[in-house]
């Protein structure tokens, strides 16, 4: 712990040193602003070393958590950009200078007080532009983890039976209740999932961050969702409280007995490596759902082999499965056709820029390439969630909470 913070800290200092290079240029005379900076870098010190000796994630308040997490992230987003813009104007000064030696064609006195001069300008344009993303960072924190969308698609799949033409399906994901503050906000999201009026709903896994006991003041809420063919849903990688300590092995199955005690209560059909038909008239459609199945770190409870058991390959198949890798690990290639595959996990980063049809970026797409969205691979779909919680930072920054609607059909 102590190695993990000095760490920290280490990583701080480096880009405080950095951007105070920028604040030297922008305000030489102004010593204040000097003085100013370091004051306010040390306060921020001082209270990541006063949170973290006192931090538990088994009981540490979420708002406590929430208010920590967002000014680290209000504070040093600004100043990464701050960073960027000082690389590339020191990459731009070195490029100068070894023109400049080349040509040996300036005179000395001239050229520092030019480069004195655009130091300066550069400066006071990089603390400037630092305003867009603290204030983007701000929105996020504020109001963007409760901007819900709706994005309404419609979903060709050849085999279709006619009983299914416009069938819709809702999508949620990473609801993450153990970040919640707010009982208001997400009430106004539940609504928004009801408005819908879908044929039947997906919950793609991450109920919680941890504990089955995070749901306690959000089951009646959560309960409220429902369709005519029901609610089904599954386990991501929070549920099986990986990511705190447990008394013992019996108290960690306990809690994932109780989680899945919990679905049952709100009226979800949990499948844990099994699977269901929901019919139309005389026609059916397969739905699999598979226990979480990630690469390393994340686990591999998932058993779609088990999930497939006794599926009529004649009918579509729809699976459940939490982590977008799972598609390209199994479900692509496997042996039954499934026709499309619903999963979440990402949560885009909750950062990043998407205009439709121009750009749809985040740093996430780094580790996963299938990150949001609608993707197609060997005749077959993948939906991946955007989230409709949060975790960690407590926002959503260019990539807002999503309720995802399908309507199936049979016509390309």
């Amino acid at each position: 712990m102590i190695l993990r913070l000095l760490l920290v800290f280490a990583i701080l200092l480096v880009i405080d040193l950095y951007v105070y290079q920028l604040f030297k240029s922008a305000f030489k005379k102004s010593k204040w602003v000097h003085y100013g900076f370091w004051l306010f870098s040390l306060g921020t010190f001082l209270y990541i070393l006063l949170a973290s000796s006192q931090f538990d994630p088994a009981s540490t308040p979420r708002k406590v958590v929430n208010t920590f997490m967002g000014a680290l992230m209000i504070i040093y987003v600004p100043k990464l950009f701050m960073v960027i813009a000082l690389i590339f104007q020191d990459v731009v000064r070195l490029l100068l200078w070894g023109y400049e030696k080349l040509k040996n064609s300036l005179v000395r006195g001239e050229k520092q007080a030019v480069n004195s001069s655009r130091r300066a300008f550069v400066s006071r344009l990089s603390i400037g532009l630092a305003a867009l993303p603290f204030s983007s960072v701000l929105y996020g924190v504020i109001q963007g983890k409760y901007d819900f969308r709706v994005i309404s698609k419609k979903l060709a799949i050849d085999r279709l039976p006619a009983e299914f033409e416009g069938f819709k399906i809702l999508q949620i994901s990473d609801i993450h209740s153990g970040s919640f503050t707010n009982r208001e906000k997400i009430a106004y999201g539940v609504e928004m999932i009801l408005e819908q009026k879908p044929d039947v709903v997906f919950f793609t896994g991450d109920l919680v961050n941890n504990k089955a006991s995070e749901m306690d003041e959000w089951k009646d809420l959560f309960s409220k969702i429902n369709a005519p063919h029901g609610v089904f849903s599954i386990f991501g990688n929070h549920d099986y409280g990986d990511y705190i300590s447990w008394p013992s092995e019996e108290a960690k199955a306990k809690n994932l007995e109780d989680l899945a005690d919990v679905h049952r209560q709100m009226g979800y059909r949990l499948l844990r490596n099994e699977n269901a038909v929901i019919s139309k008239g005389n026609a059916q459609i397969n739905i699999a759902g598979v226990e979480n199945w990630g690469y390393p770190p994340f686990p591999q409870h998932g058993d779609l082999e088990l999930a497939m058991k006794g599926v009529d390959d004649s009918n579509v198949t729809l699976l459940l499965s939490h982590d977008p890798s799972h598609f390209d690990g199994e479900v692509k290639n496997f042996s039954k056709k499934i026709d499309v595959t619903f999963s979440g996990h990402t949560h885009g980063m909750q950062f990043g820029i998407e205009i439709p049809g121009w750009i749809k970026w985040s740093p996430v797409q780094l580790k996963y390439p299938k990150w949001a969205g609608l993707y197609k691979e060997n005749d077959r779909h993948l939906y991946v969630n955007r989230g409709f919680g949060y975790l960690a930072f407590p926002g959503r920054v260019g990539i807002w909470p999503e309720i995802t609607v399908l309507e199936l059909t049979a016509k390309s």
